[in-house]
């Protein structure tokens, strides 16, 4: 099986991340000592409670030095593992398989991460009726990938660039004049998603009025929420973003929101803690 991601260049991507690692040089250590005909055998285990995401991916950078590799994943994207639980077998050529290993493991360690993370928020918010998003705060370059980690650990997916759907921010609102004026401005352009943030409830009707479709609510606590989703009143999805923590989500989502945005499961998740170790005898 290969890593295979709608808008996503696989192959460039290993490619371009083991040329980072590498250099002009080569693994230099493992060229001194690591004999060229040497074999090694290694499994990749998980020292944490994670989700699991990138396990393919991390295969990939295996597979794309020593082609005839034999790799066994044992676990899939989604899966919830314990502490201990190995993840991928592998065998092949030393050289490869030791000078893959750092990408291969930054790379599923941060999906993982992020996953987890998405995780955590998404089991915060059950029972509440609100979705969880994730949001544009990405790694540069990385965004493809860390919106389906997202996605892997139980959130939707939200604007996947500046391209998809009209965003009017407090910045925008500032050049153009006001919440009305904006929303009015982008609906004469027949953009057909158009997202209006708020941050006081008078801005609300005019939002409305100018043809906003969803409105962000910003930074607004959660007594606030119940009058902003009680003005909306159903008429378009309302989503809550800006200090929510995993201690606040479940307040925030109890308030008839429809959807609470989190940028932190992307732009502060901590990597996973996995390692590549020498495969029992």
């Amino acid at each position: 099986m290969t890593f295979v991601l709608e808008g996503f260049d696989t192959e460039a991507f290993v490619d371009s991340t083991l040329a980072e690692d590498l250099g002009g040089a080569g693994d230099i250590t493992s060229a001194a000592v690591i004999p060229a005909a040497a074999r090694f055998a290694a499994v990749m285990d998980s020292r944490d409670a994670i989700i699991v995401c990138g396990v393919e991916l991390a295969a990939a950078f295996f597979r794309r030095l020593d082609p005839v590799a034999a790799i066994e994943p044992l676990v899939r994207d989604g899966d919830r593992v314990a502490p201990g639980a190995k993840l991928l077998r592998v065998t092949g050529a030393a050289r490869a398989v030791l000078t893959a290993e750092r990408s291969a493991l930054n790379t599923i360690q941060h999906l993982s991460g992020v996953a987890t993370l998405t995780g955590a928020y998404v089991a915060a918010l059950e029972g509440t009726g609100a979705t969880l998003l994730d949001t544009r705060k990405t790694l540069p370059g990385l965004r493809r990938l860390e919106k389906y980690a997202t996605r892997t650990g139980g959130a939707r997916n939200h604007r996947m660039g500046l391209w998809d759907a009209a965003m009017i921010k407090d910045n925008h609102v500032a050049v153009a004049g006001g919440v009305g004026p904006a929303a009015a401005l982008a609906r004469a352009t027949g953009i057909a998603d158009i997202i209006v943030e708020v941050d006081r409830l008078d801005q609300i009707a005019p939002a409305l009025d100018a043809g906003a479709t969803h409105l962000l609510l910003d930074n607004m606590p959660p007594p606030v929420l119940r009058e902003a989703v009680a003005l909306v009143g159903g008429r378009v999805p309302t989503e809550a973003s800006g200090g929510v923590s995993l201690e606040t989500i479940g307040a925030i989502g109890a308030t008839g929101v429809t959807y609470v945005s989190v940028g932190r499961i992307t732009q502060s998740a901590p990597a996973a803690d996995i390692g590549l170790d020498v495969a029992a005898a």
